[in-house]
């Protein structure tokens, strides 16, 4: 029974890891498309002074 007990807790933790993994790598995603959101805004915005100062 320990060894089933112990197998169980084993795959428990690592259940909990990979959801912890996933929410990181999701929050991770989310921050990179929102980051190069923000860089192409602001290239564009740099592009067109540039331009005006011509």
């Amino acid at each position: 029974m320990k060894r089933a007990q112990t197998a169980l807790e084993y795959l428990m933790l690592l259940a909990a890891t990979l959801v912890l993994v996933a929410v990181v790598v999701r929050v991770v995603s989310y921050s990179v498309r929102e980051i190069n959101s923000n860089v192409k805004e602001v290239a564009e915005q740099v592009r067109r002074e540039i331009l005006e100062n011509l």
